[in-house]
């Protein structure tokens, strides 16, 4: 049992629970998703920022809930051989949130990462360990390092108009001069608090540096984007391919992350020419156009997008494809309102962090397709579509994992689902 750095008596003493700002000394167990580690004390749940598996540290208490408590770890006493001094001096405990893992050292973020994917898999999805071995999970990294990665930020704006980052579970703002994972043209930007920039009337600052070379700048308030600075269509380049698209639309983040996915989408999926194919949440078209080529002309493809951005954008970035069709509406009603009917031979899915659900995994199910390519970038709302589809006689039959946020707690998933044999 360990006891309270305050000399609190133990909850089972009548002396009662963690209190809030209280800090207690405790050895850190397993890593938990959300960028956390598990701790106990006197048989309470403390979830652990800033740790490492096998630390003894001094933890501060941020949050008390019913059945846990959340903590930041303020001092280490016996420190992991994978823990680095963060690069970054804003990635403290009561500083910016944005990044998880400034601590762990680059390979560790890694098998963190790689140690999430299974946990969530086997509770949440049902595989056994020996199914995950079998698949060979693992994380993988990209090109470039772990720092000045980012190709979008956005900066909040605080109550004195200076731009920052926020803390870790909170509105509250921390002015910051630098971020040290964002694209080294967002780093130079005037737009953090050495410029001595302010941002009145703005409750946000959106910077992009495309793949293309573009560099722009806007502001936002009350959900109106103003450009300030750049051009407000930026090119990106991915799959031998510009692409051109609002500089506010959703792009993948690091710049080697449209070609990963797409590389990994195809191999798992392997489309053949004359296929029918479908790009569900496809956005402004990436895997569609990528889809396209390898189906050719005797092919057919259809995307289908909800937001009126992203179909406007697939719309102009694929007209050179006339196999490709788009379809503007929810994938729940394009599935069940039978806006597109099968047969389809090849399905890819790219979900927001929510997961595909239950009804468009029975949809896909009942429409039968040979192969579906499933990118996820939340490992829980995959495992929880992974046991749907398993009740519905589809397994997992391959999986890949990549690293598209270093220093964060994220990780992308592609997986390929295939009919039980």
């Amino acid at each position: 049992m360990t006891e309270p750095t305050t000399g609190r008596p133990p909850a089972g003493d009548g002396g009662g629970g963690l209190a809030e700002a209280e800090r207690v000394e405790l050895t850190v167990d397993a890593i938990a998703p959300g960028g956390h580690c598990v701790a106990r004390v006197d048989g309470q749940v403390v979830f652990v920022r800033h740790a490492l598996p096998g630390e003894r540290v001094v933890a501060e208490v941020t949050e008390v809930h019913k059945g846990f408590v959340r903590a930041d770890a303020v001092r280490v006493l016996t420190a992991s051989p994978d823990r680095v001094e963060p690069p970054c001096p804003y990635a403290r405990p009561g500083r910016c949130g944005g990044c998880d893992l400034q601590h762990v050292a680059p390979a560790a973020q890694l098998a963190w990462k790689t140690a999430v994917v299974r946990e969530q898999l086997t509770r949440l999805g049902g595989l056994t360990d020996a199914e995950l071995d079998g698949l060979g999970v693992r994380v993988e990294a990209l090109p470039g390092g772990p720092l000045g990665w980012r190709s979008r930020v956005r900066y909040a704006v605080d109550g004195a108009d200076r731009a920052g980052l926020l803390k870790h579970r909170s509105h509250e703002v921390v002015p910051i001069d630098r971020c040290l994972i964002a694209h080294p043209a967002i780093q130079e930007l005037p737009v953090l608090t050495p410029s001595g920039t302010r941002w009145p009337d703005a409750e946000a600052v959106e910077t992009v540096a495309s793949t293309g070379g573009d560099v722009a700048v806007a502001a936002v308030a009350d959900g109106v984007t103003r450009p300030v600075r750049g051009p407000e269509t930026v090119r990106e380049v991915a799959v031998d391919r510009d692409w051109h698209l609002p500089a506010s639309a959703f792009w993948q983040v690091h710049p080697a992350a449209a070609d990963t996915l797409v590389g990994a989408v195809l191999d798992l999926v392997d489309p053949r020419p004359g296929e029918s194919a479908w790009d569900l949440y496809g956005g402004a078209g990436l895997f569609a156009a990528a889809l396209a080529g390898r189906v050719g002309d005797a092919g057919r493809v259809t995307l289908v997008e909800a937001a009126p951005q992203g179909v406007a954008a697939a719309r102009e970035n694929l007209r050179d494809l006339p196999r490709v069709e788009v379809v503007e509406a929810r994938v729940e009603t394009a599935l069940t309102r039978r806006r597109i009917t099968g047969p389809v031979d090849v399905v890819v899915l790219d979900p927001p962090r929510t997961g595909a659900g239950s009804r468009v995994v029975r949809e896909l199910a009942a429409v039968g397709p040979r192969a579906i390519g499933y990118v996820a970038c939340d490992p829980a709302a995959f495992a929880r579509d992974v046991r749907t589809f398993a009740g519905l006689g589809w397994r997992l039959a391959a999986l890949r994992g990549f690293d598209l946020f270093p220093m964060t707690q994220h990780v992308e998933l592609v997986g390929l689902l295939l009919p039980a044999q």
